[in-house]
């Protein structure tokens, strides 16, 4: 019968007792791993949430609203078709909001005198003047921030959120590229027509 020395025995009771710290350390990390992602999706929520609560007490409006004022200010006489492009939102949903401002006395339309098909938004002085006072939208400030990063990270970043969304069963989820919680068209108290 052959008997091991007690250095070879020790050598591999130290290599299992290594293999199972490092095991316990890879599952530790694993754990570690997802709930620092938890939290970074939580901070992006909080951050928005946040900024939509700062928005609507400085100046009363939603991320929506304010980039359909400011789409309106920056292009002149401008259709709601062309809105809608801008802000990558339905026509409908943009009719909506604008029902809203309009009711606000922030902005008017016009029907167009070539084409009365065309309906073009203006912004009230009042609008204009909450605009400018108005702070930029959460992803105006992303955006730029994202641009200044080299392609590779651009990618990367927009691979693993792509990822994330897919985990979330958020792939079919139809969303426009406004940072917002919750619906586009926040219960604001108007009740429209009716």
């Amino acid at each position: 019968m052959l008997m091991s020395s007690p250095k070879t025995v020790n050598a591999n009771s130290s290599q299992t007792s290594d293999q199972a710290g490092n095991t316990d350390r890879s599952r530790s990390n694993v754990a570690n791993n997802y709930e620092q992602v938890l939290v970074a999706l939580r901070r992006v929520i909080r951050a928005t949430d946040l900024h939509s609560k700062r928005l609507s007490k400085h100046v009363g409006l939603t991320g929506p609203q304010l980039l359909i004022m400011r789409t309106i200010r920056d292009l002149g006489e401008v259709t709601i078709g062309t809105i809608a492009d801008k802000v990558s939102l339905s026509q409908a949903t943009v009719t909506t909001i604008l029902d809203r401002l309009e009711h606000r006395k922030l902005v008017y339309r016009v029907r167009s005198t070539k084409d009365k098909r065309k309906v073009h938004a203006h912004l009230t002085e009042e609008g204009a003047e909450i605009l400018a006072r108005a702070p930029n939208p959460l992803q105006e400030d992303f955006i730029q921030k994202f641009q200044s990063l080299h392609e590779w990270e651009q990618t990367m970043i927009l691979a693993s959120l792509q990822r994330v969304a897919n985990m979330m069963d958020a792939d079919d989820i139809d969303a426009s590229p406004v940072l917002t919680v919750g619906s586009v068209l926040k219960d604001d108290g108007w009740k429209g027509k009716g």
